[in-house]
């Protein structure tokens, strides 16, 4: 094999009391277990690795999570692994000779011009798209994104709309979905969110104020009071004398 799944996680949980000798020998002889096949022989697996000096190290790693077999160092889980890819590996090839029949020699062939086709891993090498690509299974909000969409919009669910932003163009099909700058997508995206901005004049109309803060409200009609004029007397006469014929 020459990939293989590589969880973090995972290995950081199991791996965090190795020394960086321990450590560097566990990745390289996971590399040579994935890329061989087969048991680890080992007499000679630290000069295999590049690491003759550090033989201990090397044998130290094994004992701990390889198995000693009569055919030598084993590792159940990369197995595992290494059998599930080979099962897909002819899975595909038994696909690609429905699809494309099988010619008198027996091997699958697929028309000259054929669109590679895409794993969860990886993306098709050519495309008719140039330099645009589709957004991937894995995508998800950069940091920069992230605070560029906050600063944008406040009123916003940045983490929702980004759901919806991945899920819109995952159900794309290619002569839609195809974009250079995503970055780009985000930010007319965010822009024009149907999410109403707040109106500045709503903050005191719909804010109520705590028992010590003044109500805007009332605080503005006294304002008023202070700067009318006062009512002429002789209006006031007059006002006074139709209350009386009233």
């Amino acid at each position: 094999m020459h990939y293989y799944q590589f969880h973090i996680g995972d290995y950081k949980s199991h791996t965090h009391h190795l020394s960086l000798m321990e450590d560097l020998a566990y990745r390289r002889l996971l590399d040579f277990y994935f890329l061989h096949e087969q048991p680890i022989k080992h007499r000679d697996i630290a000069r295999q690795i590049g690491m003759r000096e550090h033989e201990e190290d090397v044998m130290t790693v094994l004992n701990e999570f390889f198995i000693s077999t009569a055919d030598g160092f084993v590792s159940p889980r990369a197995d595992k692994e290494i059998k599930q890819y080979k099962e897909f590996s002819v899975a595909g090839k038994r696909g690609a000779a429905k699809r494309w029949g099988t010619p008198p020699n027996g091997e699958a062939t697929s028309p000259p011009n054929a669109t590679p086709i895409a794993t969860n891993n990886h993306k098709p090498l050519t495309n008719n798209y140039g330099e645009a690509t589709r957004i991937s299974e894995d995508w998800f909000l950069s940091k920069t994104m992230g605070e560029w969409a906050v600063a944008e919009r406040p009123d916003l669910d940045v983490r929702k709309e980004a759901e919806q932003f991945k899920d819109y163009w995952l159900s794309q099909p290619d002569d839609k979905a195809y974009r250079k700058d995503w970055f780009a997508v985000w930010r007319h995206w965010i822009r024009g969110c149907h999410a109403a901005k707040p109106n500045p004049a709503d903050i005191v109309r719909l804010t109520v104020p705590s028992k010590n803060e003044p109500d805007p409200a009332l605080e503005k009609i006294k304002a008023d009071a202070l700067k009318a004029a006062p009512i002429p007397l002789e209006v006031l006469a007059k006002m006074a004398e139709l209350r009386r014929k009233a």
